[in-house]
C-alpha cells in the first residue's frame, strides 16, 4: 500500500507500519467483528490525516534523539501571554501591534504554541509504568520510598499533622493501610512513585500490619529527616496529569469545619470570587485545586460541583420545610425564589404614580427560577482595542443607577453612549426620530417582541418602550463603550459571548444609612411622575427588599459591586471599574473565549 495513488491524484508517503496493519486486515477471514467496524477501521487506516499525524510523531521521535534539531525554548505559551499583557498596558497600539494583539488571542495559534512547548518539553513520551523489583513467584513486588518530611498532610483521621502529602485509609475488604489519595503538587506527586490503591507495609522500618490509620500517622509524627516507606505496589495505577481548568467559586469554605471532608488537614479554604484552578476532577465528590497565582505547588481538596449543588438543595429543603412548619422565622432561605415568594419590589407593582419600568409586564416566576451557582469556569479575557465590553449597572430601582450612568457619559460623551430604546407612543412636537427615541408602531414592536428583538420592554401608559439588542452591538462595533441600566431579568439576554458585558451591581446601604444619605442630598423620589417630592419609607423598604431579591437570584453574575452610600465614592470606584476594564485582562466565563 505505500507509495500508493491517493483519490486526488498525487501520491503520499505512507506509513509502512500502518500499511502492513491495514493488508494484514483485509487478508484475514474471519475476526469476531462487524462488517460496519471493519469499515471503519479501514477506512480510518487509509486516511491521510491518520498517517499524516504517523508521519510527524515518526519526525519529532527521529529528531528528538539527534541534536540537528532543537527548540530555542521550552516556554512559547507563557512568552506570548507576557506579549498579551504588555500590549494590552498600552493605550496606543499601531495597526502591526493591534494585529499581533488579535493573532495571539485565537485558538489555532495558541494550541500551535502549546504543542510547540509539549514537543520542547518532549511531553509526547509514554509514561511507562515503573520496572517492579524481581521476586519469586510466591512474594508480593515491593517497592522502598524515601521522602523528606515537610509540612504537607497524609492523614485518614480527623486531626494529623500534615507530613508528604498524601491520605491513607484502611481497605474495608482487606483491612490494610493503603495510599487513599495523592495531593497534586506534594512530595508524594512529584516524587512520582507512590500512588493510589498501594498497601503501605513498613514506614521507618515499622510494620503496621493491624496498625490503624492514626497508629501510622503517631509513626509519622515521631520522625525526623527522611521517612522510609515499603509499599506494595497497586494494580493498574496511572500517572494523571494536572488539568488546566479555572473556575471561580461561589460560596464561601471552610474545610476545618466541614465535618465530610477526608481530611482536614488536606483541605484549601476560599472565598466567594476567588478563582480556583483545578487540577484534579478524578474524584466525584472531592476535586483538587489551587488558588490561582498561589505559589504553593500542593494542592488542596474542595467539595465537587454535584456534592456542594446536593449540599445547597439539601439545606435549602430543609430551611423550606421548617419555614412551612413554621420553626422558621420569615428570613428562610426558599429552596425556589419567584417574585411571589418575596414582599413585592417598586418593579412588581403597578401604581398609576410609578414611572415606567422595564419587564412590567413581562416579570414572571419562572424566568427567576432559581440556579445553583457553585463553580463557573473562566479564562482571562484581554482587552481588545478599539472593541470595549459593555458597561451594565444593575440594581434596584431608585438606587441612583440613572445618575452614576448620567455622571460617566458626561465625562466623555464621544466615548461613553447608552443605546436609543424604541417606543410605540406617537413622537411629540420637537422630538427628533432616533435622537431621544426611534419611534415605531405598536404592531412593528410586538412583532418585535415576538422575535426576540428586544434585550428588555415595558409597557407604560398604554405604550411600549423597549432596548434592542442589536442597538447595543451597533454602539460597540462603532468603538464606542456602552452603558446599560436595564432590569436585572435582561442580564440573562445580556451576559452572553457576543457582548461580553461587564456586570456592576450598585448596592444600597442600610436602611437607616439609605434614609440619611438621600434625605441628606434632598433626593428627589424616581417613583413620582414629577420627580417633585422624596422618597417615602415605603419606597426605602421596597428599595431593600428589591436589592435582597437581585442579589440572591443573580449575584453570580456581577463582576464587581459597588456599594452606593455616598454618590461621589461610588462615581469614583465606577470610573476605576471602567479603567480596569479597558486596560487590566479580567476572568470571564471559558466560554467568551473559545
Amino acid at each position: 500500500m505505500a507509495g500508493e495513488v491517493m483519490a486526488n491524484g498525487t501520491k503520499e508517503k505512507w506509513d509502512p507500519a500502518l500499511s502492513r496493519l491495514l493488508t494484514s486486515l483485509q487478508q484475514a477471514n474471519e475476526l469476531p467483528t462487524s462488517d460496519e467496524e471493519l469499515g471503519f477501521l479501514s477506512d480510518l487506516l487509509q486516511s491521510k490525516e491518520l498517517h499524516a499525524l504517523v508521519n510527524v510523531h515518526n519526525k519529532i521521535i527521529s529528531n528528538g534523539a539527534s541534536d540537528k534539531f532543537f527548540p530555542m525554548l521550552s516556554t512559547s505559551m507563557h512568552v506570548m501571554f507576557d506579549c498579551l499583557e504588555v500590549l494590552a498596558s498600552k493605550t496606543h497600539l499601531s495597526e502591526d501591534c493591534k494585529e499581533l494583539f488579535y493573532l495571539l488571542q485565537k485558538p489555532h495559534v495558541q494550541g500551535l504554541l502549546c504543542a510547540h512547548d509539549a514537543v520542547a518539553q518532549k511531553d509526547y513520551y509514554p509514561h511507562l509504568p515503573e520496572i517492579p523489583i524481581e521476586a519469586d513467584e510466591d512474594e508480593e513486588t515491593i517497592k522502598i520510598v524515601q521522602l523528606v518530611k515537610s509540612n504537607e498532610p497524609l492523614s485518614g483521621a480527623q486531626s494529623a499533622e500534615p507530613i508528604v502529602g498524601a491520605t491513607i485509609k484502611t481497605d474495608e475488604e482487606t483491612g490494610k493501610i493503603v495510599i487513599a489519595r495523592v495531593m497534586h503538587g506534594g512530595a508524594a506527586d512529584r516524587s512520582g512513585l507512590i500512588h493510589v490503591g498501594d498497601e503501605v507495609v513498613e514506614v521507618n522500618n515499622i510494620n503496621v500490619e493491624g496498625k490503624t490509620p492514626n497508629d501510622v500517622l503517631a509513626i509519622l509524627q515521631n520522625s525526623e529527616g527522611t521517612i522510609t516507606f515499603k509499599l506494595v505496589p497497586a494494580d493498574g495505577k496511572m500517572n494523571i496529569r494536572e488539568s488546566k481548568v479555572r473556575v471561580r467559586a461561589y460560596f464561601d469554605y471552610d474545610p476545618s469545619v466541614d465535618p465530610y471532608i477526608p481530611c482536614k488537614e488536606a483541605g484549601l479554604d476560599f472565598l466567594k470570587g476567588d478563582v480556583l484552578h483545578i487540577v484534579s476532577q478524578d474524584d466525584a465528590y472531592w476535586w483538587q485545586a489551587r488558588k490561582e497565582g498561589d505559589r504553593n505547588m500542593r494542592a488542596g481538596l474542595i467539595p465537587s460541583r454535584a456534592l456542594q449543588e446536593r449540599r445547597i438543595i439539601h439545606e435549602r429543603a430543609h430551611a423550606q420545610k421548617e419555614n412551612e412548619s413554621g420553626l422558621c422565622s420569615v428570613s428562610a432561605v426558599p429552596m425556589l425564589s419567584s417574585c411571589s415568594q418575596f414582599p413585592k419590589s417598586p418593579a412588581c407593582k403597578s401604581k398609576s404614580k410609578i414611572k415606567k419600568i422595564m419587564y412590567e409586564t413581562a416579570e414572571n416566576d419562572d424566568f427567576d427560577r432559581e440556579q445553583i451557582p457553585t463553580y463557573e469556569e473562566v479564562a482571562k479575557l484581554y482587552p481588545r482595542p478599539g472593541i470595549y465590553r459593555p458597561i451594565v449597572l444593575i440594581g434596584a430601582p431608585g438606587i441612583g443607577r440613572n445618575e452614576l450612568r448620567r455622571r460617566l457619559i458626561d465625562t466623555h460623551p464621544e466615548k461613553y453612549k447608552s443605546p436609543i430604546p424604541y417606543t410605540s407612543r406617537p413622537m411629540r412636537p420637537g422630538e427628533v426620530n432616533g435622537k431621544e427615541y426611534y419611534f415605531v408602531t405598536r404592531d412593528k414592536m410586538e412583532e418585535d417582541i415576538s422575535a426576540g428583538i428586544f434585550m428588555e420592554y415595558g409597557e407604560y401608559k398604554g405604550n411600549l418602550y423597549g432596548t434592542s439588542c442589536e442597538s447595543v452591538k451597533s454602539l460597540v462595533n462603532c468603538g464606542q463603550v456602552c452603558i446599560l441600566n436595564p432590569h436585572f431579568q435582561a442580564l440573562k439576554m445580556l451576559r452572553t459571548p457576543q457582548l461580553k458585558p461587564y456586570i456592576i451591581y450598585v448596592k444600597p446601604p442600610p436602611l437607616e444609612i439609605l434614609k440619611e444619605t438621600r434625605y441628606a442630598l434632598h433626593a428627589r423620589s424616581t417613583f413620582d411622575v414629577n420627580n417633585s417630592r422624596g422618597f417615602t419609607d415605603e419606597e426605602f423598604n421596597d428599595m431593600i427588599k428589591s436589592s435582597n431579591r437581585i442579589e440572591f437570584l443573580y449575584e453570580h453574575f456581577f463582576d464587581e459591586q459597588i456599594l452606593n452610600a455616598d454618590l461621589a465614592i461610588a462615581f469614583s470606584q465606577l470610573l476605576s471599574a471602567v479603567n480596569r476594564v479597558e486596560t487590566e485582562p479580567l476572568w470571564v466565563p471559558a466560554s467568551w473565549v473559545q
